[in-house]
């Protein structure tokens, strides 16, 4: 069973962002009446109800939700086309200029506050001045979003992931530092082992429910986990609230070396335990689908991963080979 133009999916996604079919009409320019009816054939025509009506509003079935997000991607990507190829007509480019400074539309993006402000927002805006066809929304916090509800084009996420529909591409690895500022050592001593922050104030993170309580260490890539089990005063589910802190000498941070790159180079932490490997953690963009995915994601996605992989580290002890 085929769609048969795509006005009927434009009138699913506007329905499913207007929450009503008069205000899916309205953007589309045509009756309510005629935005039902064309809702109802397509019904008919797939055997589906994609809407679940009532009298104050209208939300979409699974079924409609599932046809909601293929059928956006795949109106960006023909309006992507559509685009690229009057532009050329038309003769608005110069002829030598790049393919990829052509990219146009919205990308959608979420990442970690700490990561974004510390490392990615020069990517971004190196991006954005090279493909001024393109606009970015970006939506920064520690809490994951639904991918699909949300609308997000692609999410930046630490750790390894849940068996899922998702698409994941790897940016790069790091490993996670215990650090502190010089004056909380100074205050408190300097831990010479990590077994001994089960005595420290610990800086920790609760992310939906689930509170970290253990940070795990290894002397060799791999030898055995030494898992501490940590507490503290202070808990929080966003890194830079966390990092914060941990300038303000507050406590110890257990943190991504990506994300306290800079304030270790600058002397305003101090990684604790450099004869030791925190938990390494694969950075990875998270996309919904590799098939409807707009060239424009894709370039950013290669944008990041090349960015990432290519900036030194600014640390010497955090940076240290694995044995």
């Amino acid at each position: 069973m085929k769609i048969e133009n795509t006005d009927e999916l434009r009138l699913l996604v506007e329905c499913a962002r207007g929450g009503s079919l008069t205000a899916a009409s309205r953007v589309m320019q045509i009756t309510p009446a005629a935005a039902s009816a064309m809702l109802k054939k397509l019904e008919a025509r797939l055997g589906v109800r994609l809407v679940e009506r009532s009298t104050r509003a209208l939300r979409l079935s699974a079924a409609g939700e599932q046809l909601r997000d293929y059928g956006q991607r795949a109106l960006e990507l023909l309006d992507e086309g559509v685009a690229l190829v009057s532009e050329e007509q038309q003769g608005g480019r110069a002829k030598g200029r790049a393919a990829d400074a052509r990219l146009r539309g919205r990308i959608r993006m979420s990442a970690s506050s700490d990561l974004t402000r510390r490392q990615l927002l020069p990517l971004l805006d190196a991006f954005m001045l090279r493909h001024p066809g393109v606009a970015l929304h970006l939506s920064v916090g520690d809490s994951l979003l639904d991918i699909y509800k949300d609308e997000v084009d692609v999410a930046i996420r630490y750790g390894l992931l849940a068996d899922s529909g998702l698409v994941a591409r790897k940016l790069t690895e790091v490993n996670r530092l215990a650090v502190a500022s010089p004056a909380f050592l100074q205050r408190h001593g300097r831990p010479a082992h990590p077994s001994e922050l089960s005595a420290c104030e610990c800086l920790t993170f609760k992310i939906r429910n689930r509170h970290e309580r253990q940070w795990r260490f290894r002397q060799s890539d791999e030898g055995p986990v030494l898992a501490v089990p940590v507490q503290g005063r202070r808990s929080t589910d966003d890194g830079e609230i966390a990092h914060g802190w941990a300038l303000a000498g507050l406590g110890v941070v257990y943190k991504s070396e990506l994300d306290v790159r800079a304030s270790l180079a600058q002397g305003l932490l101090v990684n604790l335990f450099p004869d030791w490997i925190g938990d390494r953690l694969p950075l990875h963009a998270v996309m919904p689908s590799q098939r409807f995915m707009p060239q424009r994601v894709r370039a950013l996605v290669e944008h990041l991963a090349q960015g990432l992989q290519a900036r030194p580290s600014d640390t010497v002890a955090a940076s240290r080979p694995h044995r």
